[in-house]
């Protein structure tokens, strides 16, 4: 049974609750007390599974190219540091790079422009940000280190569904309709008409930063350097992935992300959020979405909630107001949407359905010859990744419009 429907059971009975005491009927009142608390609990189970359904592990659909064990031990520092000067690493050390990178190029099928990054690394950071809450920690050794303020990754703490280590472009086919089935008398003939379908194709789209380093900082044989190197990799292209996924403009090199998709419902803002999340709710019920869901927006938007107050002057909790689903703001997501550039989104759905395709590793050339970088002895490094988006079932999402904070 899903949360929705436990929540709604929970509400009757507390409005059996209230009738109760309204009309002192004690014996009524304990029965229906008795109820909430065995429902409270098996509220709190549902919400663990559905957590759980929302994080779990991407499953790979097509391309698979082999699954490497090893390269969840690639060192960034130390394949940095080999394309720097191979030679000044130790044997040993030397070897596992070029282990790690012939694994890597022979499940990608190419070569690298620079060296490769396993998947493996990149994504497991991406997860872990969202997981986590923070982007970036600031108890480094050195502490001297402060790290910026960024905004969280969402759609992986949501639940996004990864394929991983894919090859060409991916299409994925989709059921549209379903054959007619009805009721007939003897010897009549049974209704006719097929099944229909059609695909949802992912191709390659190319993402990439500059960053410059210290030499020292890539030669220095430690665990908070190397945490540091992929938080400093990671942090900017898995926002900005992150960022595309939820409002890519689908045009030029950008893919297009789930708010400009044309074939995901739409529910107007009714001014009123409760009203509005219980229609999104409800649009998702009618199209059969099962599985773990969840609303994504912005912060403006929640603190549009925050200062709901009942008839009493009391606050409104978020859980209510979005009606006990799980609900996620961050500043990844816009709220510069619509015509006078004020809106802010607003989407719930099963977010498993939606698809974040990744080809390949992640890429770096290492340079320490660039003019600026090389007269203070720094090196550049150019971190590219290559990616695209897909709604695998629309009907599983519906986002609202004209979503305005007051």
């Amino acid at each position: 049974m899903k949360t929705a429907d436990l929540m709604e059971q929970r509400a009757a009975i507390v409005d059996r609750m209230n009738a109760a005491h309204t009309s002192d009927d004690n014996t009524a009142f304990e029965a229906a007390e008795t109820e909430l608390r065995a429902l409270d609990g098996k509220i709190e189970r549902q919400k663990k599974i559905d957590a759980a359904e929302r994080s779990e592990t991407g499953r790979v659909l097509a391309g698979d190219r082999g699954d490497y064990p090893e390269l969840r031990n690639q060192s960034l520092r130390e394949t940095i540091a080999y394309r720097i000067d191979p030679h000044a690493l130790p044997a040993e050390t030397r070897a596992k790079v070029e282990r790690e990178q012939a694994m890597l190029a022979e499940r990608a099928g190419t070569k690298p422009n620079g060296m490769f990054i396993g998947t493996e690394l990149f994504e497991k950071r991406v997860q872990t940000t969202g997981n986590s809450g923070a982007i970036l920690p600031t108890d480094f050794r050195p502490d001297q280190f402060v790290s910026a303020l960024t905004a969280t990754a969402a759609l992986t703490s949501l639940g996004a569904t990864t394929l991983s280590g894919l090859t060409g472009n991916v299409e994925i086919p989709r059921e549209t309709g379903s054959p007619n089935v009805g009721w007939v008398a003897e010897n009549t003939a049974l209704p006719t008409g097929n099944a229909t379908f059609d695909s949802l194709t992912l191709s390659p789209h190319h993402v990439g930063v500059i960053s410059e380093i210290s030499r020292n900082m890539v030669m220095q044989a430690s665990p908070s350097i190397e945490q540091l190197l992929r938080q400093m990799m990671a942090r900017d292209i898995a926002l900005e992935i992150d960022r595309a996924g939820l409002a890519g403009t689908g045009t030029g090199a950008e893919p297009r992300g789930i708010l400009n998709d044309p074939d995901v419902p739409v529910v107007p803002f009714d001014t009123d959020l409760f009203t509005t999340t219980a229609e999104m709710i409800t649009t998702a019920d009618l199209a059969n979405v099962t599985g773990g869901r969840g609303f994504l927006s912005t912060n403006g938007v929640k603190g549009m909630a925050l200062k709901l107050r009942d008839a009493n002057e009391r606050a409104i909790p978020l859980s209510e107001t979005f009606h006990g689903e799980t609900a996620l703001f961050t500043n990844q997501a816009p709220a510069d949407l619509g015509t006078g550039t004020d809106e802010h989104a607003l989407v719930y759905g099963n977010w498993s359905d939606f698809l974040i395709g990744i080809w390949s590793q992640l890429d770096i050339l290492v340079n320490p010859y660039a003019e600026t970088a090389y007269s203070k002895g720094n090196i550049l490094i150019r971190a590219m990744a290559t990616v695209d988006f897909g709604v695998r079932r629309p009907a599983s999402f519906a986002k609202a419009s004209g979503v305005t904070v007051a």
